[in-house]
């Protein structure tokens, strides 16, 4: 049977829940763009995003772990997948829009710079006198206007709604800028599921890097309540911890989240009395969230991760390398511009030579701004 976009509309008005985002209710684009006959708005979201150049970037850029520091660990791309995937999950369970959740989830860090949040701070500090950089911002550029994949319009013409998911994205980790949007409402229940998703995804999937690689030890880890926590449900006797042991640690762990926020959440719905979209984006805080219990023990677990891992001397280093590489490129940059590409030279007149810089640092992965590095420093190099 052949699901038209209406038909597949109407799916969504008879089963979400009456505060979702409808697919059909969508306020549109900026610049008017006929739908697909087999697609949702957000659907189609979803996919120009997963087609994005930026987008594919995200595979060489660094999470925690630079990429050359081996093939196992989560770059920005596994992180941003691990996301939607946290993301849908809450979002199909509480029966609001999954696409748009989706949607929203795989654009949050389009615009993260190389060298994971060591290079935002770079990009951030250098750009002080001139608006400062956040990728959270960043992201809501690239959509809007840094991506060219169309010959009528700048960006990826996504619809209002999952715009806004991406321009009110926030985290602890991370501020939002709400830029073209009214900063006295809060995101659409999709918008603060995909914000949850990405902290959830954060602390858990790390950990399990950190413990893979030997950064932190299980035996550092037995005074966290969370810990404990998940040796008493899986029965862990507490000596060697096998890799399939690990494993089931950051599932237990990923699933006790969820389920966590899936309660929480449905009684925010209840007790507040949650009936439309409206009600949701005009409460003083987000209805997506964790119990007072499960959010003191995430607490304490980045707390951890801040003190034992993030600031571990091997992170450090490469904290450093990416002050260096990324602190003289701009400089290069800035004094002689005619080494960028000429598709960035041209905007240099509008948007100040400053701010296309940082556009085309930000643009890079690990990888080529270590290339680009050796071309313009090292003299054994050909540029």
């Amino acid at each position: 049977m052949f699901l038209n976009r209406e038909k597949m509309e109407q799916q969504e008005a008879e089963h979400l829940a009456p505060y979702a985002l409808l697919s059909k209710n969508s306020k549109g684009r900026f610049h008017h763009d006929h739908e697909p006959p087999y697609r949702t708005s957000f659907q189609r979201d979803r996919d120009r995003i997963i087609h994005a150049e930026a987008f594919r970037k995200l595979e060489y850029k660094t999470q925690v772990f630079v990429n050359d520091f081996g093939d196992y660990y989560r770059t920005r791309l596994t992180h941003t997948l691990e996301v939607a995937q946290i993301g849908r999950t809450i979002a199909r369970a509480s029966g609001v829009n999954e696409d748009l959740t989706e949607a929203i989830c795989l654009a949050h860090d389009l615009g993260h710079p190389p060298f994971g949040h060591a290079g935002e701070d770079v990009l951030n500090k250098l750009m002080e006198e001139w608006g400062g950089f956040n990728h959270n911002h960043q992201s809501y550029r690239v959509v809007t206007e840094l991506e060219r994949r169309y010959p009528n319009f700048k960006g990826l013409n996504l619809t209002i709604e999952t715009l806004e998911g991406i321009a009110k994205h926030e985290t602890e980790y991370d501020v939002s800028k709400a830029t073209d949007f009214d900063p006295d409402t809060r995101g659409s229940v999709e918008a603060q599921i995909a914000d949850i998703a990405d902290e959830l995804a954060y602390n858990a999937h790390d950990l399990d890097d950190g413990l893979q690689v030997g950064l932190i030890t299980p035996d550092q880890l037995k005074h966290l309540e969370i810990w404990q926590m998940l040796c008493d449900r899986l029965k862990w006797d507490g000596h060697t911890l096998s890799e399939i042991d690990r494993h089931r640690f950051i599932r237990e762990l990923v699933g006790i989240m969820v389920s966590d926020v899936l309660k929480t959440t449905s009684q925010n719905i209840e007790e507040r009395g949650i009936n439309s979209v409206e009600d949701v984006i005009t409460q003083p805080d987000n209805i997506v969230a964790y119990t007072p219990e499960q959010k003191k023990r995430n607490r304490a677990l980045k707390d951890f991760l801040y003190e034992n891992m993030y600031y571990h001397y091997r992170i450090v280093r490469m904290k450093n390398r990416a002050d260096n590489f990324l602190g003289r490129l701009f400089e290069t940059y800035v004094k002689r511009p005619t080494q960028l590409p000429p598709s960035y030279q041209v905007r240099i007149e509008k948007q100040g030579v400053h701010r296309v810089v940082a556009d085309y640092i930000a643009s890079m992965t690990d990888r080529s701004a270590l290339l680009e590095y050796r071309q313009l420093f090292d003299p054994m190099m050909r540029p």
